[in-house]
């Protein structure tokens, strides 16, 4: 069944930037989430519906998410366009220090469909917080990603474990995860 879309829906683009392809991050999962990025924000704009792009804005010194290194920028995939607002954030939640969420209540956003990188940290942390503020929430599961990981213990987490384990973990508490399916059939 396809996703119905009101007016008040807004699409959230976090962190969809070209820092997330250095190899210092290691092993990725779902490599075709760009490409379902990229589906959904067409028919975001077809559909004339609100979108809106964070971008890590980060302090880190060796981080390629820095505004001064090339990986800064948005990848083509997710580019903003004119009228789109950007909010940028140097936290993992795309409301701290930014005026999204004043921008979305504004306007009158009551919807929110979030996706980007990475699902475990500023995805799942963006998706947390709107849902606490009281948004109704999807996560569109296979429009995010994110890196293997090391845990304190000195296990080796797979991207895919790690993926997986943060959708179940927020999945009926702060959004419903979904496929981009959901949208698109």
């Amino acid at each position: 069944m396809k996703m119905d879309i009101p007016e008040n829906t807004a699409l959230i683009i976090v962190d969809v930037q070209k820092g997330f392809d250095d190899p210092k991050y290691g092993e990725r999962n779902n490599p075709f989430a760009e490409q379902i990025i990229e589906k959904t924000l067409t028919l975001w704009r077809k559909l004339k519906r609100p979108v809106v792009h964070i971008q890590h804005s980060s302090t880190e010194k060796d981080s390629p998410l820095r505004p001064d290194q090339p990986g800064f920028q948005f990848k083509p995939e997710s580019m903003p366009t004119e009228g789109e607002p950007v909010f940028r954030k140097s936290v993992h939640s795309a409301f701290i220090g930014t005026g999204l969420e004043a921008y979305l209540r504004e306007n009158g956003i009551k919807i929110l469909v979030i996706c980007g990188l990475t699902t475990d940290q500023c995805v799942s942390t963006t998706t947390r917080m709107a849902g606490n503020l009281g948004f109704k929430v999807y996560l569109v599961g296979d429009a995010s990603a994110t890196f293997s990981k090391l845990g304190p213990s000195g296990r080796k987490y797979t991207a895919e474990e790690i993926h997986d384990v943060h959708l179940a973990s927020i999945d009926g508490e702060f959004c419903k995860v979904i496929k981009s399916e959901d949208i698109f059939t």
